[in-house]
């Protein structure tokens, strides 16, 4: 199926968990380029970043047997509490694994925003170590890793950012400036653009 088909699938998917998040005129940064830059807001979301739309998309489309089986993931952060909240939605059992060094914070939002259905593996002091562990976890109990950017599945769910900027804004668009840790959000973002707004930069 192509990424695009995909992405638009996605936007099926997320319907009722994600919000449709505003964009907002930043007027300092609007002021200093003489520009009119707009923010997407996807700190607004429930778990404060966009990486629940990769994660509830891809654990949601997941066949029955596999979601019976259960998920894992190794995150340092975001994607933990977006694996996180999708399990709690689904009902699905989840591991997460997460460096010794994460601050507590964010250990206690993961397990705030998972509940009873994540289990939380503290192990190593990267997101490497991490990895690592839950690849062999993975392997050995037939747990689908979920991965933060390099599944299809993910990029599509991120890439729904991208349909809710044009949809929430008709004017052309000279440029979008995208963050990039491993580029899922990226990809789908430039997917959806390249589709239905190939003049944007």
């Amino acid at each position: 199926m192509k990424l695009f088909h995909q992405i638009k699938e996605a936007q099926k998917q997320l319907q009722g968990v994600v919000m449709a998040t505003p964009l907002s005129e930043n007027l300092n940064l609007s002021t200093e380029f003489a520009s009119r830059i707009l923010l997407k807001r996807e700190d607004l979301q429930t778990v404060r970043s966009y990486k629940i739309r990769g994660a509830y998309n891809k654990i949601s489309t997941l066949t029955t047997e596999e979601q019976e089986q259960g998920v894992i993931c190794a995150s340092a952060g975001n994607h933990a509490q977006g694996v996180a909240y999708s399990c709690k939605l689904l009902q699905i059992k989840g591991k997460i694994y997460m460096p010794k060094t994460t601050p507590k914070q964010k250990l206690k939002q993961v397990s705030l925003f998972g509940g009873s259905f994540v289990e939380i593996i503290l192990t190593g002091d990267t997101f490497d170590d991490g990895y690592a562990a839950a690849m062999t976890d993975a392997t050995k109990n037939k747990l689908t890793f979920i991965h933060p950017f390099d599944d299809e599945k993910v990029i599509a769910g991120q890439g729904t950012v991208g349909l809710e900027i044009l949809e929430s804004y008709k004017k052309p668009i000279d440029y979008v400036f995208v963050p990039i840790g491993g580029g899922g959000l990226a990809s789908g973002l430039s997917e959806v653009f390249k589709h239905l707004s190939p003049n944007t930069k």
